[in-house]
């Protein structure tokens, strides 16, 4: 599909609407998983409607089909707009038209298919994105959009006072520039224009690859909204972790996503011969950096919710007969509250200053960054938890650990994100799972949250 096509803010017209695809072979029917995952017969779905599991087989056929759109063979990787999202943004848009949406593609690559109310003047948007990192699993991203997708569907010629706006946002991930969150900060009017210089590992800048792909890198301003065109923004993704499933829920909603601190530290020594140099005496730059990795791991278990990793190490000469001379590491630290989260990582670098005079070696941080905890919008979550109550599930409210698109569109519009059950909790991964039944509620919790949403808004007027 030429990029050009899509490339005008013009939105195309519907398509007639079209019945579901046939659902494909996937990793939800595998034959050596239990038999109540394999045929849809779990209990929870009782609540769910028809045209919900309808649409639910859709939206496992379609992640399926997406999965095929890939820079490499046998495995999924789909980078910002690389050859790969042209086919996604081909299949996704007639997926859309086929629910009654309009589309077009923006100038940042996201695709926008909208459900066009008349006289409305104000926008609820629905949306995840459909990048991958490489060697990813179908679903991430991908589903919270067909879900969108979905759920326009399930409404039908439901009349709204709002115009329905879902979006496959074009990058989330960082892998090609190094920047995530591209395709949402584009929507919210927060892209920065000296991220176009930005260079790929083959040297493609940023603002090629968006003329590449038939957009126009100087109208990047024209995806966002203007200031009260919005009446919300929903976000449908997997869970990525094991809540859901040992609450045995099919269904959860955000309470809010964790702050992120992300460093770079080193630890420096001296090198010498493993066989010449005593072992009194030593300035083991790895020695250190394993200590380090001790304390960031006990500081992480005694404080409630957080989370702290070390996921990186590299070290110099890193050879076997060499006394290491430099180590630098990565810690990422997680929390849903700021405070605690400052005061992890003070308490870890006191620590590592401790640790560095004890064992003769410098220590110095290269690289601190944050990103601050991220509210949800408390009138939009209780809107997700009466219709998860309404499809007889409990709402549980759980906090996101990871970030999302929803971090970027929550500095401008209210927020909410809904959880799908992750059985096995393994994502950015091949082995990423999800229910038939799980997607199914999840459709139906969207249109049914539309609909209140939609509601609200006429008593309101």
């Amino acid at each position: 599909m030429p990029g050009a096509r899509f490339a005008t803010p013009v939105f195309s017209a519907p398509a007639a609407r079209s019945p579901n695809l046939p659902r494909q072979d996937s990793p939800s029917s595998d034959p050596s998983r239990p038999a109540w995952r394999r045929q849809g017969a779990r209990p929870s779905a009782r609540h769910v409607g028809a045209p919900a599991l309808e649409s639910a087989d859709a939206v496992m056929s379609r992640c399926d089909e997406l999965a095929l759109c890939t820079e490499e063979p046998d495995r999924i990787t789909r980078r910002f707009l690389t050859e790969p999202m042209q086919a996604v943004h081909e299949r996704v848009a007639s997926w859309m038209r086929a629910a009654g949406l309009e589309t077009r593609i923006d100038n940042a690559g996201n695709i926008v298919g909208r459900r066009v109310s008349p006289g409305a003047t104000r926008a609820l948007v629905i949306g995840s994105h459909l990048d991958s990192v490489p060697n990813a699993g179908r679903y991430d991203g991908v589903l919270g959009v067909l879900m969108g997708v979905a759920a326009a569907e399930v409404l039908g010629e439901t009349p709204l006072p709002f115009h329905l706006d879902v979006i496959g946002f074009s990058e989330e991930e960082g892998v090609r520039y190094s920047k995530p969150y591209l395709g949402s900060s584009a929507v919210a009017g927060l892209f920065q224009n000296d991220w176009l210089g930005r260079k790929d590992e083959r040297g493609v800048t940023m603002r090629d690859a968006i003329a590449s792909f038939g957009l126009n890198p100087n109208q990047i301003t024209k995806a966002s909204y203007a200031d009260g065109e919005v009446l919300g923004f929903i976000e449908p993704h997997l869970e990525q972790g094991p809540v859901l499933e040992r609450a045995d829920s099919p269904v959860g909603v955000v309470s809010g996503i964790a702050g992120q601190s992300r460093l770079r530290v080193e630890f420096v020594g001296a090198a010498g011969h493993a066989g010449t140099t005593p072992m009194h005496g030593r300035s083991d730059a790895l020695v250190a950096a394993s200590h380090f990795v001790a304390a960031v791991q006990r500081i992480g278990l005694d404080r409630k919710g957080m989370r702290a990793t070390v996921g990186r190490f590299d070290v110099t000469p890193n050879a076997s007969n060499v006394i290491a001379e430099r180590v630098e590491l990565s810690l990422d630290v997680r929390h849903v509250e700021d405070g605690p989260r400052e005061l992890a990582i003070a308490d870890m670098l006191t620590d590592a200053a401790r640790i560095a005079a004890a064992e003769r070696v410098g220590f110095a941080v290269l690289e601190n960054t944050s990103q601050s905890a991220v509210a949800v919008d408390a009138g939009l979550t209780e809107t997700l938890c009466s219709a998860i109550a309404e499809c007889g599930q409990e709402p549980l409210r759980m906090a996101s650990g990871a970030g999302h698109d929803a971090v970027v569109m929550a500095q401008r519009f209210p927020m909410a994100m809904l959880f799908l059950r992750h059985p096995g909790a393994v994502s950015h991964h091949p082995d990423e799972r999800v229910e038939r039944d799980d997607v199914a509620i999840g459709v139906e919790v969207l249109s049914r949250a539309i609909t209140r949403l939609a509601e609200q808004s006429k008593s309101d007027a």
